[in-house]
């Protein structure tokens, strides 16, 4: 059997891409890859590539992230963690020690919720 080395691409499915775009190039500053697509905004993640793609006629997606956690890492969670409460992104749950250095969560526009750690 071919082996699968693991995620190489993660898109999500957004009701309002405009709304999603600014938020995660302007609230979270994610760096916009040269990828380019009509109804898709992608950007330069790393270990990952990480995408938004508009959903079907505008849509709101029911439950976004339901039974998956999206993880996303950085070199200061508890920098990144002021900044994003002081943009007013809703947390989820706050900053605290873990296994994954100082991590918190936060929902996005569609309320896709994301994991942020920072490794320790």
């Amino acid at each position: 059997m071919t082996d699968i080395s693991g995620p190489d691409f993660i898109t999500l499915l957004v009701s309002d891409l405009d709304a999603s775009y600014k938020f995660y190039k302007e609230q979270l500053g994610l760096s916009e890859s040269s990828e380019k697509q009509p109804n898709a905004h992608a950007f330069d993640t790393k270990p990952c590539p990480f995408a938004i793609r508009q959903s079907a006629e505008r849509v709101k997606v029911q439950s976004p992230g339901q039974g998956i956690i999206i993880w996303l890492r950085t070199s200061d969670a508890t920098a990144l963690y002021n900044e994003l409460k002081g943009r007013a992104v809703p947390i989820v749950d706050a900053l605290r020690k873990s296994p994954f250095g100082m991590t918190f969560s936060f929902k996005d526009p569609d309320g896709y919720v994301m994991t942020v750690h920072d490794g320790g």
